[in-house]
């Protein structure tokens, strides 16, 4: 059984849209009453390259995508109920080949 949470409860969701890659990417800001943050997205077909500066924790809630985290070369697919692990002050390439990608990025503590 997948641990890719299907709801969120007791948070607060900004309305405004987080925009990259003039639409390829689109994504809406969650904060949780714990402190922790959130966010819930989609990703378009295409190749997307981002940097991180927290550690991120990305889940795949649908679809599926091919990554490449930074310093390395191995490139990986992740399917809906997987996660993968990005270090902070790091980044990595995302692409999603057919259809939609969503997915839950965590910002992790150290």
């Amino acid at each position: 059984m997948s641990s890719i949470p299907t709801q969120i409860s007791g948070v607060t969701v900004l309305t405004k849209a987080n925009v990259y890659f003039d639409g390829g990417v689109v994504s809406h800001t969650v904060l949780c009453g714990d402190g922790a943050k959130k966010t819930l997205g989609l990703i378009r077909p295409g190749s997307y390259h981002f940097n991180t500066g927290a550690p991120e924790r990305m889940e795949i809630v649908a679809g599926e995508c091919e990554v490449t985290v930074d310093g390395t070369t191995e490139m990986r697919r992740y399917a809906a109920g997987v996660h993968f692990d990005v270090p902070g002050k790091s980044g990595f390439t995302i692409s999603v080949r057919t259809g939609l990608c969503e997915y839950v990025c965590s910002f992790l503590n150290t």
